[in-house]
């Protein structure tokens, strides 16, 4: 990806490399994650150079689910770490009345999927759906190892968003 990282930044450079180039993941698995990340941190920068590599290495239905996670995450996310917020434990019981009828049916190996969810969980901040996910993840079989590897990716790519955002903030003064 050619994106213009600072020198101040240049861990972050390198960690973009290293999580990109020297990643263990399948391409989808990685790809999504790449994309699904960039989507939730909100920066249309890196979203736009995210998702020209992305679309050139995922079929369309992969990036479409990678979507549908970050989407389904942007409100789950939400609704789920307000839940566990509140003093008020008896939030929990209540029925969530939301539609998530893409997780059961996602349109690539479910296991993708969740991998996605988890790491844009991560970016978000959702303790609970961080152990959903994880947990869902351990039961398909997936070791703590590769599943580090999704908020490795979670956490390189939100701070390379922060920073291109800033730098480009700080260049229009």
């Amino acid at each position: 990806m050619a994106l213009e990282i600072p020198d101040y930044a240049k861990d972050l450079r390198r960690n973009l490399d290293s999580v990109i180039g020297d990643s263990p993941l399948p391409p989808q698995r990685l790809w999504g994650t790449v994309l699904a990340c960039a989507i939730a941190s909100r920066s249309p920068l890196l979203l736009r150079e995210v998702a020209r590599e992305a679309a050139g290495k995922l079929s369309p239905e992969a990036y479409a689910a990678a979507k549908s996670a970050a989407a389904t995450m942007a409100m789950t996310n939400v609704f789920h770490r307000t839940r566990h917020l509140l003093s008020d434990p008896e939030y929990g019981n209540l029925r969530a009345g939301l539609r998530t009828n893409v997780l059961g049916h996602p349109g690539v190996d479910r296991t993708d999927h969740e991998f996605w969810s988890l790491a844009v969980s991560a970016v978000n901040g959702c303790g609970d759906c961080l152990d959903s996910h994880e947990r869902a993840l351990r039961k398909a079989g997936v070791d703590r190892e590769t599943i580090q590897e999704a908020f490795k990716i979670a956490s390189v790519i939100h701070a390379v968003a922060v920073t291109l955002d800033a730098e480009a903030v700080l260049a229009e003064e």
